[in-house]
């Protein structure tokens, strides 16, 4: 069971550098960050080594849009259903089959990739398989963010520091990839990443997890539509959740043109192309460390639309660079503006929506970001071999910044709903 009481004060007698990593005074917290910390270097070493592979096989934009989107349109469909699942069973036990479902699929991508046989079918089909376990994996992780961290205080920092150890894993695993694929080649990339899982696994088993009480359980279908309606009907959430499928649908895609950019813009190679994750993950990691610095919810929306436009203008402005000390600069803005509007949505969703709905709350949140992706790369690829990969890219900044100014009009809706409730947390004053 996590640390509670007096063991766990309040946060406002922390400072400097305790306060930054406050919720890692809970003890499954700790246990989740250490194993998830070297899990996710795997994570992003098999992302980049995945992109250059079916680069290096196909030499077309198309592909490498069908494989983004074969390993993440299982979440359009399966989140709803995930997120019921995930509502209803122990949360910890289905993270534990999640993980060990991922170790197989990178291992199986290792002998493939290591034994030379493996061919763009075997990586789309392997991909779909990831997105299938995703589904599942996302809303039950984000859902048991609560489950580590009992204290809602601590909830804003836990997530911020999930982000920051996203994102630090975004800035060390590229750079190590592409090491390893020009040494050694993408199965390198796999194996590792497949051992990396057993970080995590082992974390996981070593948790304490009080149980938490359930009502009695509806039909399946009947929760899953509960979650639908109260998601259409709470303005906040559905704000929230809209502005993320608009910047996933023509913002996040902007990654898979990457080795585009790499190889014919900059004129560079897997190295380069880690440069550029690596820069992005860079800007993200101190979004995550000004967001954990962060006392309070109050004023995330203005922040969501703030960095919002940061990401978007940072995507237009990235298109006309040819320098790759330029791109690499402006990568970092353009992933500081995309994880802190992630990240602040994820924390005003967690903390207004009502604990027995918080998977199904998530899994919507999983489609729109997961969901979103698959079918914004497809027409990134697709556009990108019509109009070329810059207007791509200025076109996809231009569409953010709309998705921005159209929440912001929705910011005093939004505050109007959640104030009652930040007032019953003793997050404001009456």
């Amino acid at each position: 069971m996590a640390t509670t009481g007096t063991s766990i004060g309040t946060s406002e007698k922390l400072t400097g550098i305790k306060f930054v990593f406050r919720a890692l005074r809970h003890r499954n917290y700790r246990l989740f960050f250490s194993g998830q910390c070297l899990s996710l270097i795997g994570t992003w070493m098999t992302i980049i080594a995945t992109s250059w592979l079916v680069y290096r096989l196909t030499d077309s934009v198309f592909l490498l849009g069908i494989v983004n989107f074969s390993g993440r349109i299982p979440s359009l469909f399966l989140a709803p259903f995930a997120g019921a699942l995930a509502d209803r069973w122990n949360r910890q036990k289905l993270l534990v089959v999640t993980q060990i479902c991922s170790m197989f699929q990178s291992f199986s991508l290792a002998v493939l990739a290591l034994t030379g046989t493996i061919n763009i079918w075997h990586i789309i089909f392997l991909n779909v398989f990831q997105g299938i376990i995703n589904a599942f994996d996302m809303p039950t992780r984000q859902a048991f963010v609560t489950d580590m961290v009992e204290n809602k205080e601590d909830l804003l920092n836990a997530i911020a520091l999930n982000s920051s150890m996203f994102n630090g894993a975004r800035l060390i695993g590229p750079s190590i990839a592409g090491v390893l694929i020009a040494a050694f080649g993408e199965g390198m990339c796999f194996l590792i990443d497949g051992i990396s899982y057993g970080a995590v696994i082992i974390a996981l088993m070593a948790m304490k997890i009080k149980p938490k009480e359930t009502g009695q359980k509806k039909n399946l279908f009947l929760e899953m539509k509960e979650g639908f309606r109260y998601v259409v009907d709470f303005i906040p959430v559905r704000s929230i959740i809209l502005l993320l499928a608009l910047v996933s649908l023509v913002g996040m895609p902007y990654t898979i043109l990457m080795p585009v950019v790499a190889k014919k813009i900059l004129h560079g190679g897997p190295n380069t192309l880690g440069f550029l994750m690596a820069s992005t993950g860079t800007g993200a990691l101190l979004g995550a460390l000004y967001l954990a610095s962060r006392k309070s919810v109050l004023g995330l929306g203005r922040v969501i639309v703030i960095c919002t436009c940061i990401f978007g203008a940072g995507l237009i402005a990235f298109s006309f660079s040819h320098y790759l000390w330029l791109s690499m600069v402006l990568m970092v803005f353009t992933g500081f503006g995309m994880m802190v509007q992630l990240a602040s949505g994820n924390t005003i969703l967690q903390t207004v929506v009502e604990d027995s709905k918080r998977a199904r709350v998530m899994s919507f949140h999983g489609m729109a970001f997961m969901g979103m992706v698959p079918i914004g790369s497809l027409i990134a690829g697709t556009v990108a071999d019509r109009i070329g990969v810059q207007n791509t890219f200025i076109l996809c900044g231009l569409s953010v910044i709309t998705g921005a100014l159209l929440f912001a009009a929705n910011l005093p809706a939004m505050r109007e709903k959640t104030r009652p409730l930040y007032i019953k947390m003793n997050i404001i004053q009456e």
